[in-house]
């Protein structure tokens, strides 16, 4: 099931994997810690002025080899698993606590304690799927087939595209429904279509998994491999219809509000009406259909293609999202290549970690409630608020002083900053579990209920006001994020920790780490994406032409300097670039962040901005923090994938394009027009 998920975030991926973690702790079993020294990650040999990335990361890129059970490894994925830790401590506990449980207790506890229980998963094998697999074998007719493709969505299958509730784009205040392009079982439309020799072997690979997986539900092998041949051609059938990452950045090309007639006009061999029923949704008259031209595809397969067909790829989907809770069998199957082939990670996680996540991911404002009392608390918050306000302040400077904006829009822009919410640590109002049945005993029912659960809330919202209270992730997340219909900015207890956010550092350090998130997440609000939506989040241009022009070539700027990082080197000479239009957001943000957070730091320290800790200057400090929360290594596997999916760059690039860019770094770091970190034409947006 795809829920409606926030526009734009700091960092994608959480890699759930093991490593020890070497953030230093306060005392033996405290819940806190504090931030390992800069020079302990730095390789002082370069010369910061020509390569910052290893000066900064060096050290810690040779010292932290990627754990076999991560297929990239950082900062964030350190503090992910001290997280991970603290949430393990709190299930095993309420899984062992028995009568003495909370209600929420009992859920999670229940939960998380099923998925433990691997020998009565080993035991039923796949016999979880037989009443679905039934219900898909017992499809007769088109008229069915749509019911099912309702039923399985609310059991997160996302067959064919997906369903749910979003923000109207022209009134945010309200929810209305959205349909929009899916149905795939590879990262992005790219796997299907492109014929370079690496893309044909991932879709020879994805079949053979495919075959396996029916091998697994007890299909002979011609008939198996038969059938992974029509998933694939389905499967690319849609690719075809679907809109390019980089189309999908412009709101504008999400923006085709409907009446119901008018779909059903559009895609009249699938009877939208009964699958609307059948979702359980309640009674809509408009819609917004994302990609009509996916919809119109959809029409005419619905027509070509067989109704058995179609029951083969519902059956590949089901079992595709059951695979990681059934039997060995079936979960080393899906790891084999979702894993190993895809990501390049050599080892599946114990199986703590993935029962820890698929509590987080389904129950998380239940379980938060505990991680927040152990690590955060109302002091934490307060905390963090005052540096969200020292970064609005530094942002309405910076749009202020602008040479490029005229004062109309400046004005616009002011208005929109004053207007957005400061969402931190955890929900002012917990969600509401109260209507979940666990049952101790039944861990894929309890999975499956838990979906059914959260598809039936989701469904409940359209056609109602937008709750902006709402969070889009769970507290122990190590991210962030801004919203542009909410006009908010999110940042979960899971990331208000060392090394990003640490109560005994000084300011440079706080700055150079959270200080440049929370700037990145107000750049957000004014990015390619962010800068369409008005202080109400609505999708309205509040731009003059001028003005927009210029915002435009600003852009175009960062978006060809990107472009010319190579994400993957290649010694046959096939070096993949970054997609400098697919990542134009988020280095808008870490470019217009990083200079905003400095500009709050300087105006905070005063006159200390001379002061030296260690040998060096609080600016340098505050470079060398924000250059050390992106080191990071990666398998080429990943980051083959992530230069096709991530609207984010590599950390390296994260840290290289944003210091060549700043003369504030030159002159904190006394580097020479020539040198490597000094753009000979650098690229300002804010």
């Amino acid at each position: 099931m795809r829920l409606v998920k926030p526009y734009a975030v700091i960092l994608i991926t959480i890699s759930l994997g093991f490593a020890q973690v070497k953030l230093a702790q306060e005392s033996k079993g405290s819940k806190t810690a504090s931030r390992r020294s800069l020079e302990q990650d730095m390789d002082k040999t370069v010369s910061p002025c020509m390569s910052f990335y290893p000066y900064a990361c060096g050290k810690w890129v040779k010292d932290n080899p990627i754990p076999p059970d991560q297929s990239r490894w950082g900062q964030f994925n350190e503090l992910t698993e001290r997280n991970r830790e603290i949430l393990h401590g709190i299930l095993e506990k309420a899984a062992k606590a028995g009568a003495q449980r909370s209600a929420l207790e009992q859920k999670y506890g229940d939960f998380y304690g099923d998925c433990m229980d691997e020998k009565t998963v080993e035991a039923k094998a796949a016999t979880p799927l037989k009443p679905e697999l039934d219900r898909i074998a017992a499809i007769k007719s088109r008229e069915d087939l749509i019911a099912k493709i309702a039923h399985l969505q609310g059991k997160g299958v996302g067959a064919l595209f997906s369903f749910g509730p979003s923000p109207n784009l022209h009134d945010a205040r309200q929810m209305i429904a959205n349909v929009d392009q899916g149905g795939l079982s590879l990262p992005d439309r790219d796997y299907y279509i492109k014929d370079d020799p690496k893309t044909k072997e991932t879709r020879e690979k994805f079949v053979e998994h495919v075959q396996k997986i029916f091998a697994l539900l007890g299909d002979p092998p011609e008939a198996g491999a038969a059938k992974a041949q029509t998933v694939l051609a389905i499967e690319t059938d849609l690719a075809k219809a679907s809109m390019d990452r980089t189309l999908r950045r412009d709101p504008k090309n999400r923006d085709h509000k409907m009446k119901v007639a008018e779909l059903a006009a559009l895609a009249p061999n699938f009877a939208f009406s009964r699958f609307f029923e059948s979702a359980g949704a309640p009674r809509f008259e408009e819609l917004n259909v994302v990609n009509p031209d996916f919809f119109k595809q959809i029409n005419r397969m619905l027509q070509a293609v067989a109704l058995e067909d179609w029951k083969t790829y519902l059956r590949w989907h089901l079992a595709r999202v059951a695979a990681p809770l059934l039997s060995s069998a079936f979960v080393n199957e899906n790891f084999d290549f979702y894993g190993r082939y895809l990501t390049g990670q050599k080892e599946i996680q114990a199986r703590w970690k993935r029962c820890v996540s698929f509590t987080d991911r389904l129950l998380g404002e239940a379980v938060g409630q505990a991680y927040v009392a152990e690590t955060f608390g109302p002091e934490g918050k307060e905390r963090a608020q005052k540096m969200v306000v020292a970064l609005e302040k530094a942002l309405e400077k910076d749009i202020r002083t602008l040479t490029w904006m005229t004062p109309a829009t400046k004005e616009k822009a002011a208005g929109k900053l004053h207007a957005i919410t400061n969402k931190i640590g955890y929900p002012d109002k917990w969600r509401d579990y109260s209507a979940l049945k666990i049952q101790a005993g039944d861990w894929f029912g309890n999975f499956l209920g838990s979906l059914q659960a959260e598809f039936n809330r989701q469904m409940g919202k359209i056609g109602k006001p937008a709750d902006k209270k709402e969070w889009s992730m769970t507290p122990p997340t190590v991210n962030a994020y801004y919203s542009p219909p909410n006009n908010d900015i999110n940042f979960p207890a899971g990331i208000l920790q060392p090394p990003f956010f640490d109560k005994n550092a000084d300011d440079a350090l706080n700055f150079g780490g959270i200080g440049v998130v929370i700037g990145h997440e107000l750049t957000h609000g004014f990015d390619d994406q962010g800068s369409k939506f008005d202080a109400e989040g609505n999708l309205n241009n509040w731009w003059t032409d001028e003005d927009r022009q210029e915002f435009e070539k600003r852009t175009a700027c960062l978006a060809d300097e990107y472009s010319q990082f190579v994400a993957v080197t290649d010694p046959s000479g096939g070096d993949v670039k970054l997609n400098g239009r697919l990542t134009l957001g988020e280095n808008t943000a870490d470019n217009g962040g990083a200079r905003i957070a400095l500009m709050a730091l300087l105006d905070t320290i005063g006159d200390a901005k001379d002061k030296k800790i260690g040998g060096f200057t609080p600016e340098q400090r505050f470079f060398l923090a924000f250059g050390q929360i992106w080191c990071q290594n990666a398998t080429e596997e990943i980051r083959r994938q992530l230069q096709k999916v991530d609207p984010h760059s590599p950390g390296q690039f994260r840290v290289i394009g944003v210091v060549q860019n700043m003369p504030e770094f030159q002159n904190a770091f006394g580097c020479k027009k020539g040198d490597a970190m000094v753009s000979e034409q650098p690229c300002r947006v804010w």
